[in-house]
């Protein structure tokens, strides 16, 4: 009985290995609230670029707690309807130029947040609590635009304020790893907001460098910074699937290319034109190489 339970347990729980990130992409329905992580963070750039080849739509898009490249890309191709995030910025390479114009033109909802908040949610979303208190954004003018936070009184202090923030539970987290194991369970090494992510969403869909024979939480080198299968809904291998952001400890940012980008997506026509050549065209032919 205890065999055949645990077969029907696995089965429930198995993760699914796709064929590659046009199938991934496929599995993220329109209208989705999408977690995404920021640039330093593991993008799934590949499965990012099938989205706008699918011609997702009305996308909410969560930053977790920033978003760059994929995010300006994604709300430049008009597959974001929302964007909740405590930035969306290009870092060293300055603004993003199609979340700029669509803040200006009024194209996308913008909910302004915090790291911190952020973070809070998705920790009240992953231990299946309603709220998450927080202190450090009384009194800003964050906290006076956002009607779903609230102000009360600690039931153990007096005359002592919180703001609880409501849970942050994610349809979809989208990341990319460096490897997982025939199992499904994935190691994400130190980013841990990718834990949290995968916790807090109803799915998990990872990119991953390699997929590898060797069991990850049976040995100790990976197991601390491995998100066990029970949490990860698919999996597609991606060659270099984070380029051109990169891969911390695999392959640096492209340089070249992320500021080809900017200054292609500093206009509409531009923007088009980068989509043709590096999105529209199948992902086998976009040139990725280091």
């Amino acid at each position: 009985m205890w065999k055949l339970r645990e077969r029907i347990l696995r089965f429930e729980f198995m993760t699914e290995f796709l064929g590659g990130v046009d199938d991934l992409a496929g599995r993220i329905p329109h209208g989705s609230r999408i977690a995404v992580p920021p640039d330093y963070s593991g993008c799934a750039m590949a499965a990012v670029r099938a989205l706008i080849r699918r011609g997702a739509r009305d996308l909410g898009l969560l930053g977790v707690p920033q978003v760059g490249f994929q995010g300006d890309m994604l709300i430049g191709a008009g597959c974001v309807a929302a964007v909740e995030t405590a930035a969306l910025t290009l870092g060293e390479y300055g603004a993003a130029p199609r979340f700029t114009e669509a803040i200006k033109s009024a194209q996308i909802r913008m909910r302004d947040s915090t790291c911190p908040a952020i973070h809070a949610g998705l920790q009240a979303a992953e231990k299946g609590v309603p709220f998450m208190p927080l202190r450090g954004i009384l009194g800003s003018d964050v906290l006076a635009h956002r009607d779903d936070w609230k102000t009360i009184n600690n039931p153990f202090g007096v005359d002592d304020s919180l703001v609880v923030l409501p849970a942050i539970r994610p349809d979809v987290s989208l990341f990319h790893a460096a490897l997982a194991d025939r199992e499904g369970n994935v190691w994400i090494g130190v980013r841990r907001e990718l834990m949290l992510m995968a916790h807090a969403s109803r799915q998990t869909l990872v990119s991953v460098e390699a997929i590898g024979d060797q069991d990850l939480l049976s040995d100790d080198r990976y197991a601390s910074g491995t998100i066990p299968s029970l949490y990860v809904s698919a999996i597609a291998q991606a060659h270099r699937g984070a380029w051109p952001v990169g891969l911390k400890e695999h392959y640096a940012p492209d340089a070249q290319h992320l500021r080809q980008y900017v200054l292609l997506a500093a206009t509409e026509d531009g923007f088009r034109r980068y989509l043709d050549k590096f999105v529209y065209a199948s992902e086998s032919s976009v040139d990725v190489s280091a």
